[in-house]
């Protein structure tokens, strides 16, 4: 059984940093894409970031990109994403998903399996 754990949310000002981490178990984690979603209160879940398998690419939201960075390391099965620069608006739960292949793709229903989530605040 494939399990995620998310962690690093939290409380923290406009234009700081947090990095969320993502443990991975119970599949082969260096075959398979891995992506970032979020949801805010009241909106739909949306994509934020995706990495392939190898890491070799990355895909990003419009609203993150230059500001997030999304990686990995296989050795220890866990994704990482980066956010700096944080605003207000990237206020929501967040979610580490592993994909059904080693490619990218932005779309929710792709992804097999999800973490439970992790609460990031941005305060203004």
């Amino acid at each position: 059984q494939v399990h995620l754990v998310e962690s690093g949310g939290g409380l923290v000002q406009a234009g700081g940093s947090l990095r969320l981490s993502c443990a991975a178990s119970g599949r082969t984690f260096s075959t398979y894409a891995m992506g970032w979603f979020r949801q805010a209160p009241g909106k739909e879940r949306e994509f934020v970031a995706a990495i392939s398998w190898s890491g070799g690419r990355t895909d990003y939201a419009a609203s993150v990109k230059g500001r997030f960075t999304i990686s990995r390391d296989n050795a220890k099965n866990t994704v990482y994403l980066q956010m700096n620069s944080l605003k207000p608006e990237d206020t929501a739960v967040y979610y580490c998903a592993t994909g059904q292949g080693p490619h990218t793709f932005t779309a929710s229903s792709w992804y097999a399996y999800w973490g439970q989530g992790t609460q990031v605040t941005v305060s203004s």
